[in-house]
């Protein structure tokens, strides 16, 4: 790889974490076309790379939240749980559905729910419920049986997983508004926890890559360094910003996603 490629990279890779982080999506939304655009990868080959450039991030960004308490670790266990299998189903599908069928199908989905963000007036009580991580779940309050609570977390993972396995950029661009409006997490909170889940499952996801071969080492290595740093300035600004400009800088990720998948 040439040095200008790799400094490009690492350019790359530090927005994409300082972004990544903020919103709680990892950096892979865009370090991914990336890879496909400017070292023209095959798909699964930028998927690899990128999943594994999404766990740098996790792990960066994650140190960060715990110094700053923001972490519901019961929830993103729970989570992390479904994920896991969920990864590798994803994965699965990746090789066995038709790309172009279920990008339009899932594009408009995206597109849909950052609309929605953007157009969603955030309720004051909402958004001054809960001062710690473990009391800004409200999940059992709010949703019903600990059963039935256990079961939407376990479904959540699992399409968190499948979505994080087959497309290579992680899910937590998808974690983030769920945690928000139907878990009731306050977003910086929810930001937090989707990272730390993001750390956990998709360990199973570059596992599954690596066995296959379809990371490239060097990219991983220029857009690591960048992603790492990028992923504690992240930290540090999504601790000085409104939880209603996480969800507007999130809905803006959603549309752009959905818009690339319309014309990738």
């Amino acid at each position: 790889m040439e040095i200008t490629l790799g400094i490009l990279l690492l350019a790359i890779g530090f927005v994409s974490g300082a972004y990544g982080t903020i919103v709680g999506a990892g950096g892979g939304f865009i370090f991914v076309p990336a890879l496909l655009l400017i070292m023209d990868y095959p798909p699964e080959v930028a998927a690899g790379t990128g999943l594994a450039v999404v766990l740098l991030n996790a792990i960066s960004g994650v140190t960060g939240y715990v110094r700053q308490k923001r972490i519901n670790y019961k929830l993103g266990f729970m989570l992390s749980i479904g994920a896991i299998p969920g990864t590798f189903l994803g994965i699965w599908l990746a090789h066995i559905v038709p790309a172009a069928s279920f990008y339009g199908i899932f594009a408009t989905l995206l597109i849909g729910l950052g609309i929605f963000l953007i157009l969603k007036k955030e309720s004051k009580a909402k958004s001054e419920v809960a001062t710690t991580a473990e009391s800004s779940s409200g999940i059992l309050a709010q949703a019903g049986s600990e059963a039935k609570v256990k079961v939407l977390i376990a479904c959540t993972g699992i399409l968190l997983g499948i979505v994080s396995g087959f497309f290579g950029i992680g899910g937590g661009w998808l974690m983030v508004p769920i945690l928000i409006y139907i878990f009731k997490i306050v977003p910086k909170y929810a930001t937090a926890t989707s990272i730390f889940a993001l750390c956990i499952y998709s360990i199973s996801g570059v596992i599954v890559y690596f066995i296959h071969g379809n990371i490239e080492w060097i990219a991983v290595l220029w857009g690591g360094i960048g992603i790492i740093f990028g992923a504690q300035l992240g930290v540090y600004l999504s601790n000085k910003i409104s939880g209603k400009l996480i969800i507007r800088l999130l809905s803006v990720l959603l549309i752009i996603v959905g818009v690339r998948l319309f014309f990738g």
